[in-house]
């Protein structure tokens, strides 16, 4: 009799239910997730494809996902035919212990998912990796020669720069691929039998044998191959008192890795023996004698060579390979052709001596731009939506015929982040024209003197158009523009006399992708997390969305392989404002060249430290000048270093992308200056490469280091400064960015002038030229530091600095300028006062000069020079004929009864022996320090205090 077996019960539909709302569920997040993805990239694609540079991302995305494949490719394959291989290659009779039963009755199972699955996963972490040297790749494909050859191998030094880094970059990862198989293979073998482990005895298959064998043959071949790569890497190696390979390294320690890589060679010949014969104790010795002989010759011995040769003649058996780190460094970082001027600084301020440097003295910048930034804002901000930056820029421009030192800013746009999404969207979009002060001239107030102000603008710099869409201070997107011909302006171009008091404007330009459908609408509501782009009815098919509109980094996405120099700066070319942006190409590979972190060199008073940056470099050019446009963002590439054989690499990996510097106009280049950046990195290294003795360079008895900035409280280095000047050694007056040098000591640097470093920024056939006064050792000639300290204990100057402070005012000392002029040394320090009210601004009061150790304090520079050189300076400033109105210490914004006295000195008895008793306590105080003598120095200051209140009575009196 048969049964019948009952059928299955189906599911309960609520399951089924619950089942399919999962998968609809997953389903939709995935489709969500995929669809926030697609639409970065396609942002990308279309921002790239507005502003002419979809090629550099393709080119990138290309070379991204060839590179991924490459090593995703590369590790799973290979893993998956390692175990492969051993998993066939297993005993099929094998008697196994019964933990290895064990292992087999859990893994089986899922043998086939992990043979397939494990190879997946490495091979995507190894694409990841790989992924991310498509750069390397690309320049090794596109290499271009320098020209020159190392030292030491006689290579070019491409080899070193674009080969020498994919070839150790192919080993290492092979490496990590065979050994990762090796250990799959050896894994496989021991689970399924092919190795056998029993107490001291292990027992493996012949086709297991040969499996591990090869595997460990092609290990050692790679190790070997590394090694003798090596060799060329000791050329970058750096040590402590230069770069590049010395005495030891090219006498014992390359010998050496040459030797080793030969060894590694045997060990692999002995591994494939081993995979015929069956012996193991061949390639067992083999390995041993390789570590072995790694000690001992790779390090052992170098190190003795190094401790009992070199160590007690080093200045004699190093000095051939400092010769070499000197001129592989001056030659990688540009400074080859420095000219070095000797100049002897007289400290005798005679009258006339600057009667020779008229035109610089005349060109003498009193206007500091790192502080005159609120007054800029209090007098041509206009409207609370448009704001300036913190520190200004200096510039130079024909005025009347003649060049003039210009601080020059922006005025861009300020939104509210509390306003509505429409206002700061649609209506508050841009910026509205520059603001432009003369550097070396102040109304009798202490303010600016305009060149260029108001809205709409007016001025000695011409017509241009003023809108400014693209800045520093650009907000995050804005959405600009609209149907043709349209009446309906909605964005605030510039206060006006309308109803509302605002002139409005349409962007008319093409600045950024066109909003032309619903779908692209939904690509940038979700980019900026803004579901009103999408439904705003303000946004047509005619709307441009503008982001990404800081030049400095429209200049990093379009062209990835520059290091972009960390200021930008305004000028007004052609009928627009542009944005311009110096672009370095660098490499950390170059033989011999001193290694230097550009992010720590660069920092100074301006340049704040960037945190976690990884930027060493051995060589840089300014091989880019980059312009952005202010209105419609345009960005332009020119050519600048034609030369630079890192530039033409990159020019064959973006063809088509970079513009000849023969097209940039004439009105361009008048405003192209020396970058900021790779002068503060020529003067880290001509701090100690100005020797070009290598014993004296090993001895570094003349090492030099930049000044901190004696207006800092912090130790922080001195900015260089641009001004217009004749530098001795040159033949006219040139845009000169400088910069001053001080021993450095193994404890507080000296605050005597050893070296003065300018570099002409004037195109032409002098652009560029380095020079650097070197002044004689036995030199006394004061520092920024020491004549800081001079006008800050001067007593005639203190108190009049403390009758202001005193009044309820903030002093604050301006830039203290440094220049070679009338055979010696001149500097020059503006002196702003701020009272305390929150719509004060810093006004420019007074200034300070000193020459030699004689200083002098006036309400004009002019003044201050007559005073300093004998009643004549044999030169006119730029503020010569400036009315100056004397103003009340207790609020030095407002003036008072012009026949106030304003010398301290004049016709007061009190005042006059207030002076005398702080100069004797000072003197006193001093003393005391120099004696250790406590007690006294603080007596000294109490005295010093009550001289100050005194003064002060007196003069209130």
């Amino acid at each position: 009799m048969s049964t019948t077996r009952p059928a299955p019960a189906a599911p309960p539909a609520r399951n089924r239910t619950r089942a399919a709302l999962a998968i609809t569920a997953a389903v939709v997040a995935v489709l969500v997730i995929a669809f926030f993805v697609f639409s970065g990239f396609y942002s990308d694609v279309l921002w790239f494809d507005q502003l002419g540079f979809l090629e550099v991302l393709t080119t990138r995305w290309a070379a991204f996902a060839a590179m991924f494949a490459i090593g995703f490719v590369s590790m799973a394959l290979v893993v998956w035919l390692s175990i492969a291989l051993a998993f066939r290659a297993r005993p099929v009779y094998a008697k196994l212990n019964s933990q290895l039963d064990r292992y087999q009755q859990v893994i089986e199972p899922l043998r086939r998912v992990a043979m397939i699955g494990i190879p997946l996963v490495l091979g995507l972490f190894m694409g990841v990796s790989t992924a991310t040297r498509w750069e390397t790749v690309l320049q090794y494909l596109n290499r271009t020669p320098f020209g020159q050859v190392d030292p030491q191998f006689g290579l070019d030094i491409a080899f070193y720069v674009y080969e020498l880094p994919l070839y150790r970059g192919i080993l290492a990862y092979a490496s990590a691929v065979v050994l990762i198989a090796g250990l799959a293979a050896l894994a496989t073998s021991y689970i399924y039998g092919g190795i056998q482990v029993s107490g001291r005895e292990v027992r493996v298959t012949r086709r297991a044998r040969i499996q591990i064998a090869i595997t460990a043959a092609v290990y050692i071949a790679l190790q070997g191959v590394s090694i003798w790569f090596d060799q060329y890497a000791t050329l970058t190696d750096q040590k402590e008192i230069f770069t590049g390979a010395g005495y030891a390294d090219v006498n014992a320690r390359i010998p050496g890795l040459a030797i080793l890589a030969g060894i590694a060679g045997l060990v692999a010949v002995l591994c494939l023996v081993t995979a015929v014969i069956g012996r193991w104790r061949l390639p067992l010795i083999g390995t041993a004698l390789l570590v072995v002989s790694g000690l001992v010759i790779g390090s052992i011995y170098p190190a003795i060579v190094d401790r009992l040769q070199v160590q007690p003649s080093a200045g004699q058996l190093e000095a051939e390979y400092i010769q070499k780190n000197i001129d592989a460094t001056r030659e990688a970082y540009g400074v080859d052709d420095v000219e070095e001027v000797p100049y002897t600084a007289q400290a005798d301020a005679e009258p006339g001596a600057l009667r020779d440097d008229a035109e610089t003295t005349a060109n003498i910048r009193i206007i500091d731009p790192t502080e005159v930034s609120p007054t800029f804002q209090q007098l041509e901000r206009v409207r609370q939506y448009y704001t300036f930056a913190d520190n200004l820029d200096v510039d130079r421009y024909q005025i009347d015929g003649s060049t003039q030192d210009t601080v020059i800013a922006v005025r861009e746009v300020n939104q509210d982040p509390t306003d509505s999404w429409y206002n700061n969207a649609l209506v508050y979009t841009h910026g509205y024209g520059v603001v432009a002060a003369y550097g070396n001239q102040r109304d009798a107030r202490g303010e600016p003197v305009f060149l260029e102000s108001g809205i709409p603008s007016t001025g000695g710099l011409g017509e241009y158009e003023p809108a400014v869409y693209f800045g520093e201070n650009s907000p995050a997107y804005s959405i600009v523009g609209g149907p043709e011909g349209t009446d309906a302006d909605i964005e605030i171009d510039y206060p006006s006399g309308s109803s509302d008091g605002n002139a409005y404007t349409t962007f008319a330009g093409d600045g950024g992708p066109q909003l032309d459908g619903l779908f692209t609408r939904l690509v940038y509501a979700l980019k900026f997390q803004s579901e009103e782009i999408l439904l705003s009815g303000q946004v047509n098919d005619d709307s441009q969305i503008l982001y990404d509109r800081d030049p400095i980094e429209r200049v990093k996405n379009v062209a990835p392989y520059l290091t972009v120099d960390s200021d930008t700066y305004p000028a007004i070319v052609d009928g627009k404002i542009l944005w311009i942006v110096d672009g370095y190409t660098t490499t950390a590979s170059y033989p011999y060249s001193r290694i230097q972190s550009l992010s720590d060199t660069i920092v100074d008073s301006n340049t704040p430290a960037q945190p976690y940056a990884i930027d060493d470099i051995n060589y840089i050019r300014n091989s880019v000048k980059a312009t952005v446009d202010a209105y419609s963002g345009e960005v332009t590439l020119y050519a600048w270093d034609e030369e630079d054989p890192v530039l033409k690499t990159w020019q064959a990996v973006y063809p088509g992308t970079i513009t000849s510097k023969d097209e940039m106009s004439d009105d361009l280049l008048a405003h192209v200056r020396y970058p900021a950046d790779l002068f503060k990195v020529q003067r880290s290294v001509l701090a100690t490469y100005h020797v070009t003795n290598p014993i004296s360079f090993y001895s570094r008895t003349d090492a030099w280091t930049t000044p901190d900035d004696p207006t800092e409280a912090e130790e922080i280095a001195q900015p260089p400064y641009y001004l217009t000047m004749k530098v001795p050694g040159t033949d006219e007056p040139a845009f000169t960015l400088y910069s001053t040098f001080i021993p450095r000591t193994s404890g507080d640097s000296q605050n005597i002038l050893t070296g003065f470093l300018s570099v002409n920024s004037d195109v032409g056939d002098d652009y560029g030229k380095l020079t650097l006064l070197t002044l004689p050792k036995d030199n006394t000639v004061p520092a920024p530091g020491q004549v800081q300290n001079a006008f800050n204990s001067d007593p005639v100057v203190a108190v009049d600095l403390n009758l202001l402070e005193e009044g309820g005012s903030n002093v604050i000392r301006g830039n203290l300028l440094t220049l070679p002029v009338g055979g010696g040394l001149l500097y020059v320090q503006p002196v702003y006062v701020r009272s305390t009210g929150t719509t004060s601004l810093p006004l420019l009061q007074k200034v300070l000069v000193a020459f030699g150790d004689e200083i002098a304090y006036e309400d004009t520079l002019d003044a201050a020079l007559d005073q300093l050189f004998g009643g004549d300076s044999g030169a006119d400033a730029g503020d010569g004929d400036v009315p100056v109105t004397p103003t009340d210490p207790a609020d030095p914004t407002e003036p008072t009864d012009p026949t106030t006295p304003t010398d301290p000195d004049a016709g007061n008895t009190e005042l006059q022996q207030a002076l005398q008793d702080y100069r004797a306590a000072l003197a006193e105080r001093e003393a005391a320090y120099a004696r250790n003598d406590l007690v006294a120095a603080a007596q000294a200051d109490q005295d010093m205090q009550d001289a100050v209140e005194r003064a002060i009575a007196a003069s209130e009196g």
